[in-house]
């Protein structure tokens, strides 16, 4: 359990600064990623457009979904 959440985040920005960012870990890192989702079938896909309706019904309910009544929707009018 955090009891000191401020000095949990302190800490963490000030490691997070100390390190510096290793291009060729993050490069092998991103290789082994990709090499697993594709030895898992997962990666790439057979048919891009295959999920395509989904994402858009998706889309259409969450931008269609109404203001909460009283508040400011964020919404440019």
């Amino acid at each position: 359990m955090i009891i000191n959440r401020a000095e949990v985040t302190k800490f963490e920005k000030e490691l997070a600064r100390a390190e510096k960012a290793d291009l060729q870990k993050n490069i092998a890192i991103f290789n082994a990623l990709y090499a697993e989702a594709v030895a898992l079938g997962v990666f790439p896909a057979k048919d891009p457009l295959e999920e395509l309706d989904v994402v858009l019904k998706i889309a259409r309910v969450v931008n269609h979904v109404p203001a909460t009544p009283g508040k400011d929707s964020g919404r440019v009018k």
